[in-house]
């Protein structure tokens, strides 16, 4: 029995009348998404990251234009509201990890780009974080790590 378990069998005492099956599965889901972010959190630390500057930094990364990105398409990756992102490359500039430079195509706007600083800062970052994913997923066998995510895929498809 985990504590899940426990809640489920005092609320099937309390309530008989109501079937509290789903309270199980969102229960879960719940206290795993909080310890997978812990861990995932102690390796982004490591590197001199958090959340927010390893999200911005990684969808540099994977983007696959070296000549950066322009807000709009930045925030269209990341899915955050603009004053957000503003304060996160604002915070990533004076690190160095990250520089705003002239848009070529559009004189009027820029590009946020990854420094060599950025580049190599969370090229370590997810290198790491990649491994601490595995460690965090250890418990599953990779059968068990697609029957996940097709089902994680079918319920966040249906909650759209």
């Amino acid at each position: 029995m985990d504590h899940v378990d426990l809640i489920i069998a005092q609320w099937n005492k309390a309530r008989p009348d109501l079937d509290v099956g789903p309270m199980e599965a969102i229960g879960r889901l719940a206290r795993i998404a909080v310890d997978l972010r812990r861990g995932m959190e102690k390796t982004w630390k490591l590197h001199g990251l958090n959340a927010a500057s390893f999200d911005v930094l990684a969808t540099l990364r994977r983007s696959g234009k070296p000549e950066g990105l322009s807000p709009g398409e930045l925030l269209d990756l990341t899915m955050v509201t603009s004053g957000t992102m503003t304060n996160r490359v604002d915070q990533l500039v004076k690190a160095g990890l990250v520089e705003r430079v002239v848009n070529p195509e559009d004189g009027r706007g820029f590009l946020i780009r990854l420094t060599k600083s950025g580049f190599a800062r969370i090229d370590a970052a997810v290198s790491d974080h990649v491994k601490t994913q595995h460690q965090l997923m250890s418990g599953l066998s990779e059968v068990q790590r697609d029957e996940l995510n097709l089902l994680l895929r079918t319920l966040s498809a249906a909650l759209e």
